[in-house]
């Protein structure tokens, strides 16, 4: 996993506004119980408190330009992005309003094109990756081509 997310360090601003900005993607189609799982293992990673969390998740969605204030660093920025789009992955779909608020950060965050591409790639891939031990290849076949890889 250290390949995936490798270890940098995220200030109490920075975890708050990608909470935030999970939130903001959560709650795009309904906030449900595996997104909200999510955003409460990457809080609990980066040191936060359940009560501060529960603020966050009430607090406005965060915009773009504050986000990018947030996370000056391509590192902060791509680490949102992955998390965003595995986010959005945890309900098994992800929705047409989901992919265009990710789009719009990661647009803020100077992730584009490309750049955008190969982060959804690896995100599908470190999914995939999780299945790899399951004995029913037709089934890890039948999510694969779901994540269109």
């Amino acid at each position: 996993m250290s390949d995936f997310f490798p270890e940098i360090e995220v200030t109490q601003s920075a975890a708050e506004a990608m909470a935030r900005g999970l939130y903001t993607v959560a709650h795009v189609d309904g906030l449900h119980e595996r997104e909200e799982a999510l955003v409460a293992s990457f809080w609990a990673e980066v040191g936060g408190g359940a009560a501060s969390l529960s603020e966050l998740q009430r607090a406005a969605t965060i915009t773009p330009h504050e986000l990018k204030a947030a996370l000056p660093s391509p590192a902060l920025g791509q680490m949102f992005v992955k998390t965003a789009i595995l986010l959005a992955w945890a309900d098994g779909k992800v929705s047409d309003g989901e992919r265009k608020i990710i789009g719009e950060l990661a647009s803020a965050l100077g992730i584009t094109g490309a750049d955008f591409g190969t982060l959804e790639a690896a995100v599908k891939e470190y999914l995939l990756g999780h299945l790899a031990p399951i004995q029913n290849s037709a089934a890890v076949a039948t999510v694969a081509k779901k994540m269109n890889l």
